[in-house]
């Protein structure tokens, strides 16, 4: 009796002091987009996918997850990246009161959702950011260097060193775990040259694409252009001209050209014509002068058999 007693304490402690799977289970957003391979803490990922509070997300060196939280709010996870959802406080309105991811490496894409500003907040190895109604793109390098990208409205970066505001489309700061911070400047090639990766902003470069409102927030700030090199020195005016299918096409109207020369081979006989009027007179002018010089003989010879008689 006694054995049974301590078997059934026993069992009701492990019940009582086990975590409580409600808050581990909690939902706070669905995935909309899974491509090559994403990551949850249950395996792979599906589209329609829950994802959960203190759930870690992370990508394939390929792979590609968008997901929305249930306020509205849009994260995109690219390739090679890991980011975990610290926190989320969901009210019955429709918002939430505190919404924190903690991104360790990678890019992302963060568009804001119906909750207050303030409820937002993303960690970062080199500082924090402030979402103040907006939508940036942001990269953790494997160093924990961090660079962040406005695309609209505002944000804040706070780290070490200070904090600095962006307040203007394709502003970026970069920052470092030490405190070193960048003042806010448009982004350029040289940014993803000192982040020693080209495709490290991978949503405006081009590299991977994003569907729906996502993919249309920016017109890439001038990066989709500048790093894409054509191949073998090739540009898009060129390339056409490699491809000899719509080469063929183009060949009847060069070819029709020459009827220009031909038209202007006739050209010629246009001033023929006055030549041949100007012969045409001279020799009217000469049959003229010898019906006078006929005329001036005749009259010749009569006044001659005049004087004679």
């Amino acid at each position: 009796m006694l054995c049974l007693r301590h078997a059934a304490t026993v069992v009701l402690s492990v019940v009582l002091l086990a975590p409580l799977p409600s808050k581990a289970a909690e939902t706070v957003g669905q995935a909309v987009l899974i491509k090559t391979e994403v990551r949850g803490a249950g395996g792979p990922l599906a589209v329609d996918d829950p994802v959960h509070r203190d759930e870690q997300i992370r990508t394939s060196l390929s792979g590609l997850g968008q997901f929305t939280f249930r306020d509205g709010t849009k994260l995109a996870v690219g390739a090679g990246s890991s980011v975990t959802i610290d926190k989320f406080v969901f009210d019955d309105s429709g918002s939430v009161k505190k919404l924190t991811i903690n991104a360790a490496k990678g890019t992302f894409r963060w568009m804001s959702g119906n909750s207050d500003h303030s409820a937002y907040q993303i960690v970062t190895p080199a500082g924090t950011i402030g979402v103040r109604g907006t939508a940036f793109d942001f990269y953790v390098g494997p160093n924990g260097m961090t660079a962040v990208v406005l695309l609209n409205g505002a944000a804040q970066f706070c780290g070490a060193g200070g904090c600095k505001q962006l307040k203007t489309q394709c502003d970026c700061v970069v920052a470092k775990r030490n405190g070193e911070i960048t003042d806010p400047r448009r982004v350029t090639r040289d940014v993803l040259k000192k982040l020693g990766n080209q495709k490290a902003l991978a949503f405006l470069s081009g590299d991977q694409q994003l569907s729906g409102r996502m993919g249309f927030v920016s017109g890439g700030c001038g990066l989709s252009t500048a790093t894409k090199d054509p191949p073998n020195g090739i540009t898009p005016r060129s390339a056409p001209a490699n491809n000899p299918a719509p080469a063929q096409p183009n060949t009847p109207s060069i070819q029709s050209t020459p009827a220009a020369p031909q038209t202007q081979a006739t050209t010629p006989s246009t001033p023929s014509a006055p030549k041949d009027h100007d012969h045409r007179h001279h020799d009217r002018d000469d049959h003229d002068d010898e019906d006078d010089q006929g005329q001036n003989r005749n009259n010749g010879d009569k006044d001659g058999g005049h004087d004679h008689r």
